[in-house]
C-alpha cells in the first residue's frame, strides 16, 4: 500500500471517529492476535450464511451504521473497564477516591491481590500545566485585507518539526475571510495546534492559536513558533495578523506528593503504578491537599454498577436518536432493552430498577445493602450474567452494524453449499469512503 493510500485511509477514519465516535480510543481497543483471529473467523461465518442484500447507502444509513458500531465499541470498553471481560473479574475493579476533586482526581490503573495494601498519597498542587497561546492583532472584520493579492506562506515549528502553510489572498477577501481560512488550515492539519477566530468589540476579530500539549521540555521556553522569514512563498502574513504574538506562555505543573516536590509537563501524574492522577486546580495558600487512595469494596462495587448502568442507558439513548429515520433501530432498541427485561426481577433485588422506556435506574441504598449482605456473591450473580449478555450483544452490533440498516433481501443462500463473501458485514467501511471522497 502506498504512503498516499495510508494517508487517505487515516484521514477517512479520523473524520468518522471525530464525527461519530463518542470517545477516543482506549487501552481496550488493542487486541491480541488470537482475539483478532476470532473476529476474523466470526466475520467469515456471518458472511457465509448471510443473505444477499441491496444496501441502503443513503447518508442517514451511513451515519447510523457507523454510529451504532462506535457506540457498541464504547459499551464494550465500559464493561471491560469494570474489571475485565472474565466473568469472575467482572465488576470487581477497584476504584480510587480523591478527598478534594477541586485540586485532583484519581483513577485506579494498577492491580491488587487479596491482602495487599496500597499506600495513600497526599497531594498539594502549586501550579497547573498550561498550553502556549498566541493571540493575533485585532483587525476590522469587514475591511479588505491590506496585503497584495498573492500566494502567501508561513512556517510553524513544533516538536522539532517544521510545517509550511500556503494559502492565497484574493482581491475581495476581508480580514475575517482570511482569518477563518487560516483557522481551518491550521486546525485541520493535525499538527498539535487548534486555531479559532475570536470576535472583539466594534466588529473586529483576531486569530487565536493554542497548543494541544502543555508544559515545557528541556531548556526550550516555547512549544511552537510561527515565522515567515524563510518561507517559500510571499511573506508578511505573520506580522499583519500577529500570529507570532505569544500572550500565554506554556508552563509545567508543580505539586508536592507526600511532601516531595514533583514537576510534570502535563496535568496527569502516575503514582506508584497504581493511580493516574489528574490535577484540576491549585491549592489555597494554607496548604490545601487532596488525599488519594482506594475506596472500600462496597464503594467500588457501587461505583462499578453505576458506571455499567450509565453505559447501558447511553447506548439505548444513542439508538433512540435514530428512531425517526431508521426503522430497524426499533429492533436494536428492543433487543438490547429486552436483555434487561429478561433479568428484571433479579436486577430489582440488588437495586437496579427497569424503567418503562427500557433504561435502568440505580437504587443506591438497596444496592449497598445487597453488597454488604452475607449472600452478596449469590445476589450479584444474576447481575454478572446480565452484564455478560449485554457484552455479547454489543459485540454482535460492533461486528455487523449493517444488520440494523434498512436493507432489502434479494436472495437467501443455499444452506451448507455456499462460500464466504468477506465484505458484506464490512459494507459500512465502503460507505465511509463514499462519503469522504
Amino acid at each position: 500500500m502506498s504512503y498516499g493510500s495510508i494517508s487517505n485511509l487515516n484521514n477517512v477514519y479520523n473524520f468518522y471517529m471525530t464525527t461519530y465516535a463518542p470517545k477516543p480510543s482506549t487501552p481496550y481497543d488493542s487486541h491480541k492476535k488470537s482475539e483478532l483471529r476470532n473476529v476474523y473467523n466470526s466475520i467469515v461465518k456471518l458472511n457465509k450464511e448471510s443473505p444477499l442484500y441491496i444496501l441502503d447507502t443513503s447518508r442517514d444509513s451511513r451515519e447510523f451504521a457507523v454510529s451504532m458500531k462506535e457506540n457498541a465499541r464504547e459499551l464494550h470498553n465500559t464493561i471491560a473497564s469494570l474489571g475485565g471481560l472474565d466473568e469472575e473479574e467482572l465488576l470487581n475493579k477497584k476504584v480510587a477516591y480523591s478527598s478534594n476533586p477541586n485540586i485532583a482526581t484519581a483513577d485506579f490503573i494498577g492491580s491488587v491481590q487479596e491482602g495487599d495494601e496500597l499506600p495513600a498519597y497526599e497531594i498539594e498542587v502549586t501550579g497547573l500545566a498550561t498550553p502556549q497561546i498566541n493571540s493575533g492583532r485585532y483587525l476590522p472584520s469587514d475591511e479588505p485585507v491590506a496585503l497584495t493579492p498573492d500566494t502567501y506562506s508561513f512556517d510553524i515549528n513544533i516538536d522539532d518539526l517544521n510545517y509550511e502553510f500556503q494559502f492565497s489572498i484574493k482581491p475581495n477577501d476581508t480580514n475575517r475571510d482570511v482569518q477563518e481560512r487560516l483557522a481551518r488550515l491550521v486546525s485541520n492539519a493535525n499538527i498539535g495546534l487548534k486555531a479559532q477566530v475570536v470576535s472583539g468589540d466594534d466588529n473586529t476579530s483576531y486569530l487565536r492559536l493554542e497548543s494541544n500539549s502543555t508544559g515545557l521540555r528541556g531548556e526550550r521556553n516555547y512549544i511552537y513558533r510561527v515565522s515567515d522569514r524563510r518561507t517559500s512563498k510571499t511573506s508578511g502574513t505573520v506580522d499583519y495578523f500577529g500570529l507570532d504574538h505569544v500572550t500565554t506562555e506554556a508552563s509545567n505543573a508543580s505539586c508536592r506528593v507526600n511532601g516531595e516536590e514533583r514537576v510534570s509537563t502535563s496535568n496527569h501524574l502516575t503514582l506508584g503504578r497504581a493511580y493516574e492522577v489528574t490535577l484540576t486546580g491549585v491549592s489555597s495558600e494554607d496548604g490545601e491537599t487532596a488525599s488519594i487512595g482506594l475506596k472500600t469494596d462496597v464503594e467500588s462495587l457501587t461505583e462499578n454498577v453505576n458506571t455499567l448502568v450509565r453505559g447501558f442507558n447511553s447506548f439505548l439513548q444513542a439508538v433512540s436518536e435514530y428512531t425517526d429515520n431508521q426503522p430497524k433501530s426499533h429492533q436494536l432498541f428492543n433487543e438490547m432493552s429486552g436483555v434487561a427485561r429478561v433479568y428484571a426481577r433479579q436486577l430489582t433485588s440488588v437495586g437496579l430498577n427497569l424503567n418503562l422506556d427500557g433504561t435502568l435506574e440505580v437504587d443506591d441504598e438497596t444496592l449497598r445493602q445487597s453488597a454488604v449482605s452475607e449472600d452478596a456473591a449469590e445476589n450479584f450473580s444474576p447481575l454478572k450474567s446480565f452484564t455478560n449478555a449485554v457484552l455479547r450483544k454489543s459485540n454482535q452490533v460492533s461486528l455487523n452494524p449493517m444488520n440494523y440498516v434498512n436493507n432489502i433481501i434479494v436472495a437467501y443462500k443455499n444452506p451448507g453449499k455456499n462460500f464466504a463473501s468477506p465484505y458484506i458485514t464490512s459494507a459500512y467501511s465502503g460507505m465511509m469512503f463514499n462519503s469522504y471522497c
